[in-house]
């Protein structure tokens, strides 16, 4: 068992989910309740990387981070180092790679919230910010959670992008899921399998804890 690529695959997720999830929130709440020029090109984008082959989209992450790029050049002149194969680039692709799983629950939250809600809580001279806090983040939890449960399980298992951007350096860029593959590509079938079924225990028991969280979040708000 490579206990050091699992950890930092749990970082990896962590961190995901750290950034994207306010993200969720800005961009949800603006998709879910603004008509602007441009919106379906906005969400057609924003869904992009469910569609892309996992090896395509890794190759333009990549360029886009490398040395000669404007991401890239900026990140080594003021760290000192190259943004791809390194934990950070990891983090960035990992942001970008899971857009789709960490907005679309998140606006399908703040849509499922009735207009009538809303303006009841201008009505009683709410501020928009207070509004947000008090009335909408409550009711648009359980599309926040499962935004978040999602992107958390995704970046566990991502193994294309991961690839393409980090390469496989262990402790910096080597995380579960190219451990597994490298223990399959060197016969190692009972490390693969403990590995694996570690993998599928996280897994199954975040899905597991979003449902019960869901229920009781229901429950309460009913």
């Amino acid at each position: 068992m490579d206990w050091t690529a699992l950890w930092l695959s749990l970082r990896l997720a962590g961190w995901t989910v750290l950034i994207l999830l306010p993200l969720s929130i800005l961009l949800g709440r603006l998709l879910a309740y603004r008509r602007f020029r441009g919106k379906g090109l906005t969400e057609a984008l924003i869904m992009l990387p469910l569609v892309m082959p996992p090896t395509v989209f890794g190759f333009y992450l990549l360029v886009a981070f490398g040395a000669n790029s404007p991401v890239g050049g900026i990140w080594q002149s003021l760290v000192g180092r190259q943004l791809v194969f390194s934990f950070e680039g990891l983090v960035l692709a990992s942001v970008v790679l899971n857009l789709p799983f960490a907005i679309q629950p998140a606006q399908r939250g703040f849509e499922a919230i009735p207009t009538e809600v809303r303006e009841a809580a201008q009505c009683c001279g709410l501020s928009p910010l207070c509004s947000l806090w008090k009335v909408e983040l409550p009711l648009a939890w359980p599309g926040l959670l499962t935004a978040m449960v999602l992107t958390f399980a995704h970046t566990l298992g991502e193994f294309g992008v991961v690839l393409m951007v980090g390469g496989s350096i262990p402790g910096e860029t080597k995380t579960i899921a190219i451990a597994i593959y490298d223990r399959v590509q060197a016969f190692d079938d009972q490390s693969a399998a403990i590995m694996s079924a570690v993998l599928l225990a996280i897994s199954l028991a975040t899905i597991s804890l979003t449902f019960w969280l869901s229920a009781r979040v229901g429950r309460r708000l009913g």
